[in-house]
């Protein structure tokens, strides 16, 4: 198949990831991505896969200082029976983030897609019943940590996949969309501080759904409802224009919120983001789309850094760093490459793009 985004000579591709790895020799190797950035770089992990693996323990700790779990942190993982929390792994979490002095972002407390079975059960057995187990949930659980977790996702994904649809979930059909405001409350009683994000994906490239998200926070601040930032999970595609997300992150800034890039990859192939809805254009990664992908992400950062204003910038996670450990490959089906290291936990073009980005002078 003919690859429709590079004209490069073969030769010229082998050329410069020379240079890139050469680049890693000359950089400081006790020095990281978070080193070169003015916010925060994170990363989300699964804590029993880092801690297992030494190797890919210290290139966390080298490049990142914030953390996110992965699943964690998730309502099916902490409250996966009636009246039985489990901190355990939370815990786990918590303690290695303060061991190597990184912020721990919460991700979520309402998410359809983590509501254990039997919450579901309940809601559909007495519609009332979910709006106070709401409450006794977030507010046991922020309060909890209380002073220890920097931020969270508050609700997550709350809008359809594509246009600007409320997602009709367990808890919008219950509670309708007030459920997203008293979420918000609930977690801002528990934790004063804590700063609060609404989290969602395709906001980048989906007009529609951009400003259907813009409506809903302006309905809520016009309410009071105390939202502290917007969450861009940043799942992007290499064929989506960087004039489209410049202007998503351009619409989201003029709220004034904080603004995170939460759950960066970058992905060559397709999908109709349902699992298994995965299509593999390209079966090869090859050194130019290694390049193009550099440049993607180079782009990305500066993105960030000249659109969002250095006050609203709360940083940029990826949701894992690894090509062996990423998500969209079993979710999808697929077989991509879409993170800034490759499965063997070497860094790739990709890498040295994001850190390009984040030491060019502006």
């Amino acid at each position: 198949m003919e690859n429709k985004y590079f004209n490069y000579r073969y030769i010229f591709a082998i050329m410069a990831i020379s240079f890139f790895s050469e680049g890693l020799l000359s950089q400081d190797m006790d020095s990281g991505l978070k080193d070169y950035a003015d916010f925060p770089i994170g990363t989300a992990i699964r804590i029993e896969t880092l801690t297992k693996d030494a190797e890919l323990q210290a290139l966390e700790t080298r490049n990142f200082n914030s953390i996110t779990s992965a699943s964690d942190m998730k309502m099916n993982r902490v409250l996966p029976q009636e009246g039985a929390y489990y901190w355990g792994r939370i815990d786990s979490i918590l303690d290695y983030a303060q061991k190597h002095n990184q912020r721990l972002f919460g991700h979520n407390l309402i998410w359809h897609s983590s509501t254990p079975k039997w919450v579901e059960e309940k809601a559909l057995a007495d519609s009332t019943w979910l709006g106070g187990f709401m409450k006794e949930y977030i507010e046991t659980y922020v309060g909890r940590y209380k002073g220890k977790v920097k931020a969270w996702d508050v609700v997550n994904e709350g809008l359809e996949s594509a246009g600007g649809a409320m997602r009709e979930t367990i808890w919008y059909n219950s509670m309708g969309e007030d459920y997203i405001a008293k979420a918000f409350t609930y977690a801002h009683e528990a934790d004063p501080d804590a700063i609060l994000f609404y989290n969602d994906f395709n906001i980048e490239r989906d007009t529609v759904k951009l400003k259907a998200t813009l409506d809903v926070i302006q309905s809520l601040r016009n309410k009071g409802v105390p939202i502290s930032g917007i969450g861009f999970q940043m799942h992007i595609r290499m064929d989506i224009p960087d004039e489209v997300i410049a202007n998503a992150l351009k619409k989201a800034s003029e709220t004034g919120l904080q603004i995170h890039l939460s759950e960066v990859d970058i992905i060559f192939n397709t999908h109709d983001d349902t699992r298994n809805g995965g299509v593999q254009v390209y079966k090869e990664l090859t050194g130019e789309m290694k390049l193009a992908q550099a440049d993607k992400y180079r782009n990305l950062v500066r993105m960030y850094r000249t659109i969002v204003p250095k006050e609203q910038q709360f940083g940029i996670t990826f949701w894992d760093f690894t090509d062996r450990d990423t998500w969209i490959n079993p979710f999808f089906n697929l077989k991509d490459w879409p993170t800034i290291y490759d499965g063997d936990l070497q860094p790739k073009p990709a890498y040295f793009g994001f850190l390009e980005g984040l030491k060019e002078k502006l």
